[in-house]
């Protein structure tokens, strides 16, 4: 007789999971946020709406799950190519990925909106998250600048900063997506980032004269 397998039903479930999750990303993808209703997931997953509501009772506790497959997926690069930091420059790469897929930006954005009022079911993803991506790109900007930018900030002050900028970028973009460059103004960003007080202060002097040029005896 066959030994039974005691994992079974839970790989199952985690499987069944897995595949409604890949079917919200496709459905997003295709409808944007709003258009992604509990009904048409269910009917892409191949499950009736009372099916899905098994392994996600609420639609937001699928989109948060969406929203994590997202991360999974963007952060895999970096980790498999050695487990550290983010290169700016990939990071860069991901903002010109993210214009590419506005459902899932909007998805992410509308529910980071939404998170902040007290009793939101995503506020305590979100809070975890962005701990995570500030401890990230901390990494990342002593990766790229060692203990100090050029501008005299430390990574963990100036962490904060970029993760504002990415956030801030996408919100504008999705209001007007032709006349916000989202990666273009991202890497404008990121160059600001490696340039000195110095530089500033000499780009803004030019080349101006001491004042004494137009004296006469």
């Amino acid at each position: 007789m066959e030994k039974l397998d005691a994992d079974a039903p839970t790989r199952r479930g985690q499987e069944r999971r897995a595949d409604i999750v890949r079917s919200a990303l496709e459905v997003i993808a295709e409808r944007g946020y709003r258009g992604a209703t509990l009904s048409a997931v269910a009917e892409r997953a191949g499950l009736t709406q009372q099916g899905l509501l098994h392994y996600f009772p609420t639609k937001d506790a699928l989109l948060i799950a969406v929203l994590a497959e997202r991360d999974q997926w963007d952060t895999g690069a970096a980790r498999r190519d050695g487990g550290g930091a983010w290169p700016l420059e990939l990071l860069a790469s991901l903002v010109e990925y993210n214009a590419m897929r506005p459902g899932i930006v909007q998805t992410f954005s509308a529910l980071l909106g939404e998170s902040v009022t007290e009793d939101h079911p995503a506020r305590d993803w979100f809070a975890r998250r962005y701990e995570r991506v500030r401890a990230d790109m901390t990494d990342t900007l002593r990766g790229e600048f060692g203990d100090r930018l050029p501008g005299g900030l430390t990574p963990e002050a100036a962490a904060p900063l970029l993760v504002a900028v990415l956030d801030g970028l996408q919100f504008q973009w999705l209001h007007d997506p032709d006349a916000v460059d989202m990666p273009a103004l991202f890497r404008t960003f990121v160059s600001l980032l490696g340039r000195g007080d110095e530089d500033t202060r000499d780009e803004g002097s030019g080349d101006e004269g001491s004042g004494d040029e137009g004296e006469t005896e």
